[in-house]
């Protein structure tokens, strides 16, 4: 049973200073059963304010460093990242992309107008090439999102020809003529994009019966199969969920979801940096609250696939502020606070619970949009940040591939308010949220320790943990920490190391072989213990 107080007390006692009482951890180790998948991490690149131009591609004749084109900054940063997958070219560009504006001779490509983002002009100079080879140097795995809103089913059919084929095929040929002999590997296709919206505005049923008709000649090539995404809900369409499984079913491999942690989708939704009390409880039980979309969902899944077959991608979340002033309206340029990171902790914590089905997830997104990892200066200077978010996801990467193990997490559990605006509070729609101040996760490595992350958002209190582990005596532990003066705290171009790891020496092994850990207020901990 989690540690709860009266609604009444909790509302005065977790802002009022007074220290908390100590939390217990249980690690059951012969528990594990579901290995984590490395897809959980993946990334999402979109043609989005300056996403690709000047995040990720500069061109090879740029004054900024660069390999190939690629800004050398950027890529040495993601290739210590791990990235398992990225997906491209959006998001809402995909479904106005046509692929074929984005091949062959750079100064014979088309221009085009970004409709979705801005109205900035598209140039093409990033395509299907560039965006394959990137990740062939990454070492992730692409995951193509095809354009079903405003494409049709043979132009979707030849693209994946080009870029699977090897055989003495026309779409073959033509890559071949453009630089490149040997086909790549794709794996991830994601037939549309947010179908119930800027990828069509169409109903469940509709789409269904759209994304049959261009699965159908989405044809595997030898040596390539398709895992084959359909367009999925968003946040708390059930019914969606509902009407594909039934009306696709087995067709797809897997499933999207987009989950942001938003305010919503008219008017301000506050500023990343800027932000009151209330306002930061607000944003993590938010985010939280995708572990109970996840199960619902989850569930609708279950009853019509027992087996697990059909994954569900998370492949749109994170947090979605006000653009910074001064940027450019439409580019999603935001900054990223240590609030932020803990959205990102506390969100994969709930995505390795669920690992049964959750096959993959994409924070949005890479660089410079939204909760991004990276920040490059936007008047072309060369400058590169990492940013809270990026530390978060660094020191996760020994979760990849290991085996989930279940965690009992004793912790005091704050009610937070659904309403986001202090105006709002009191609204009789607003309910409130459960939000721990302590969240959890535990792996086995290949190598038989045990990687345990523990997070304390408490903007105040200094949590002590004592940890046990099942059938296991701790002899070693070390760790690094992420924390922060203060919750919104970020890195920019003139402290870019204000928000980053540090080793962490406050987790001692007592004489009966547990752990005790003491946590600071907000901050982030990541152990190996052996």
């Amino acid at each position: 049973m989690k540690k709860q107080l009266l609604t009444a007390i909790f509302a005065w006692a977790s802002f009022s200073g007074i220290s908390a009482q100590d939390a217990t951890a249980t690690i059951h180790l012969g528990q594990g059963q579901q290995k984590i998948n490395k897809e959980i991490y993946g990334q999402f690149s979109e043609h989005l304010g300056s996403c690709i131009y000047g995040g990720l591609w500069v061109g090879p004749e740029s004054k900024i460093p660069n390999i190939d084109g690629y800004r050398k900054d950027v890529f040495n940063a993601l290739k210590a990242l791990k990235i398992p997958v990225m997906r491209w070219p959006g998001g809402c560009f995909a479904d106005d992309y046509h692929w074929m504006d984005g091949i062959g001779p750079k100064k014979d490509r088309p221009s085009l107008r970004n409709n979705n983002w801005g109205g900035t002009i598209e140039d093409n100079s990033f395509g299907t090439h560039e965006f394959l080879n990137l990740c062939e140097m990454l070492g992730c795995e692409p995951y193509i999102s095809g354009n079903v809103g405003s494409g049709t089913v043979k132009e979707m059919a030849q693209w994946v020809e080009y870029m699977t084929s090897d055989g003495d095929t026309p779409m073959a040929r033509l890559r071949r003529q453009n630089g490149r002999d040997k086909a790549w590997k794709v794996k991830y296709f994601g037939i549309g994009n947010e179908a119930w919206g800027c990828g069509g505005n169409m109903t469940p049923e509709y789409y269904s019966n759209e994304y049959r008709k261009f699965n159908t000649y989405l044809r595997d090539q030898p040596g390539n199969r398709l895992y084959r995404i359909a367009s999925g809900a968003s946040d708390y369409d059930y019914n969606w969920t509902e009407v594909l499984m039934k009306n696709i079913g087995f067709q797809m491999n897997g499933v999207s979801l987009h989950y942001y942690t938003c305010s919503g989708w008219n008017g301000p939704k506050g500023s990343a940096t800027n932000f009151n009390t209330d306002q930061y409880y607000w944003a993590l039980g938010k985010c939280l609250e995708i572990e109970e979309v996840i199960k619902k969902h989850k569930a609708i899944m279950d009853e019509k696939d027992p087996e697990g077959r059909i994954g569900l991608l998370v492949d749109e979340w994170g947090t979605w502020w006000d653009e910074e002033p001064g940027t450019i309206p439409g580019h999603l340029f935001q900054q990223n606070a240590l609030r932020d990171a803990f959205v990102a902790s506390l969100s994969l914590n709930v995505f390795h619970k669920y690992t049964d089905r959750v096959k993959m997830a994409n924070i949005a997104q890479v660089v410079n949009v939204l909760q991004s990892m990276i920040l490059t200066d936007q008047e072309g200077t060369g400058h590169m940040v990492l940013t809270p978010t990026y530390h978060v996801f660094e020191m996760y990467t020994p979760f990849q591939e290991a085996i989930y193990l279940p965690v009992d997490l004793e912790t005091e559990i704050i009610p937070v308010s659904k309403a986001y605006f202090k105006e709002k509070e009191n609204a009789a729609d607003a309910g409130y949220r459960p939000c721990p101040l302590l969240s959890a996760s535990a792996a086995k490595t290949q190598d038989g320790s045990i990687v345990f992350a523990l997070t304390n958002v408490s903007l105040d209190k200094e949590q002590t943990v004592s940890v046990s582990i099942d059938d296991f005596k701790a002899k070693t532990v070390s760790g690094r920490i992420l924390t922060s003066q203060k919750a919104d705290d970020y890195n920019d171009f003139e402290h870019p190391n204000r928000v980053q790891p540090k080793d962490f020496k406050d987790a001692k092994i007592t004489k009966d072989g547990k752990l005790s850990v003491k946590m600071p207020a907000k901050s982030v901990v990541v152990l190996t213990i052996k």
